[in-house]
């Protein structure tokens, strides 16, 4: 068993890139206008933590687990938001690979996006992605360095004449999105900087349900959404994912289809919250 799970060591790792898509991506993008956006779902000092669990052969494993930070910083002097995210992989997850991930971006206080990195340890690869973001001409540039896990500098800058956000900043934006102008089914254009990539992806609003959290009695009232990639001429379903039905849009859980079992990731904690937790259903 365990020379299996070592096998699936690098297509193991996208557990870790699927949650934290699912954590911060829910909005289409548009021109530089609308790259920032009035924030009304969080403020300073928020915290929220979650457990990851994995399907092996019929059983689920609890095996690391999540926390994410927001809190008001100073980026080249301007005010600005610095979120990061940490993800850690317990002994269970490290038979199968090890996943030591951090996420660091700015924002301005529109949720604009200015800087970004992740440093990630997956399986035996360390690597870091680093973009730095410029507005020219109502354009959005973005500068974006890589440094592989042999040590390579990798770089590469380009501009676009959309909003361009990574995994970090396309979450915080998302979390003020009116759900109220969605219909069930709608697909939702998703163009996120993965490294030097730009991924061709989209959303798919499925409508709202009540949810109950694992090992704990608590409800949620959420809107689900599927995130889905074109890939090898085909659409793949990777995550679905429930986020609370109310001002603060917090991701409750997620579900993430890989090709060799499922992954779910389930809210723990939270504090700070800008808003009443309205969503949670009273026992």
């Amino acid at each position: 068993m365990k020379d299996n799970m070592h096998k699936n060591n690098r297509r193991g790792s996208k557990i870790c890139r699927l949650m934290l898509i699912g954590l911060l991506a829910l909005l289409p993008v548009h021109t530089f206008s609308q790259c920032g956006i009035k924030n009304t779902a969080f403020g300073n000092g928020e915290f929220v933590s979650y457990d990851l669990y994995f399907n092996w052969k019929f059983v689920w494993f609890k095996v690391g687990t999540a926390s994410m930070s927001t809190v008001t910083s100073n980026y080249k002097g301007q005010d600005a938001y610095r979120s990061s995210l940490t993800t850690r992989g317990n002994e269970k997850l490290d038979n199968m690979f090890v996943m030591r991930d951090t996420l660091l971006c700015y924002t301005d206080m529109n949720v604009a996006p200015l800087y970004f990195r992740k440093g990630a340890r997956e399986g035996k690869r360390y690597y870091v992605d680093e973009i730095w973001y410029t507005y020219p001409n109502n354009n959005c540039h973005v500068k974006m360095h890589e440094i592989t896990s042999s040590g390579d500098h990798l770089w590469k800058e380009a501009e676009y004449k959309n909003c361009l956000y990574d995994m970090m900043s396309i979450y915080l934006r998302a979390r003020n999105f009116n759900a109220d102008e969605l219909t069930e089914g709608e697909k939702i254009p998703l163009p996120i900087a993965d490294g030097l990539k730009v991924a061709n992806a989209w959303l798919k609003y499925g409508g709202k349900t009540t949810l109950k959290m694992k090992n704990s009695s608590n409800k949620y009232r959420c809107l689900v959404f599927s995130f889905i990639q074109r890939e090898d001429n085909k659409n793949h379903e990777l995550i679905r994912f429930y986020v609370t039905d109310d001002e603060n849009h917090l991701p409750v859980r997620l579900d993430m289809f890989l090709s060799f079992g499922t992954a779910k990731a389930y809210l723990t904690g939270y504090k700070g919250l800008r808003n009443p937790m309205t969503s949670k259903v009273e026992k």
